[in-house]
């Protein structure tokens, strides 16, 4: 993935991830009730990430649909992280999950099976 997305991009697009193609105004609103921004911060980061590439408008009514997956910047920055912290390497990023004591037994067992399915 070449686009780079801050933040402060992500939480515009996690908006549309979670929703669907969906209004600037109605992006807006979430994002006012979740986190208190006000609309023309929320529409300044709409149009960065359009000019990004990330998100399509049209009209009428400023109307957003994403045009990159959620999937598909999960592991752009799944990889940023492995390569800036752990050394390009997933066994440490999985051992320092493994290490926590916060997951739960389910979560551990959820782990567990992703190696096994990737065996």
């Amino acid at each position: 993935m070449d686009i780079k997305l801050f933040d402060s991009e992500l939480k515009v697009m996690n908006v549309l991830w979670r929703e669907g193609d969906t209004t600037a105004k109605h992006i807006s609103d979430v994002l006012k009730a979740e986190i208190g921004w006000n609309m023309n911060t929320t529409y300044t980061l709409i149009k960065r990430c359009v000019k990004k590439g990330a998100i399509e408008r049209s009209e009428p009514n400023f109307m957003c649909h994403a045009l990159i997956p959620k999937e598909e910047v999960q592991e752009a920055e799944t990889n940023e992280l492995i390569n800036k912290i752990y050394d390009g390497s997933a066994d440490k990023l999985f051992a320092a999950l493994l290490g926590r004591k916060k997951l739960t037994a389910e979560q551990i067992e959820r782990l567990k099976q992703i190696v096994r399915d990737s065996e």
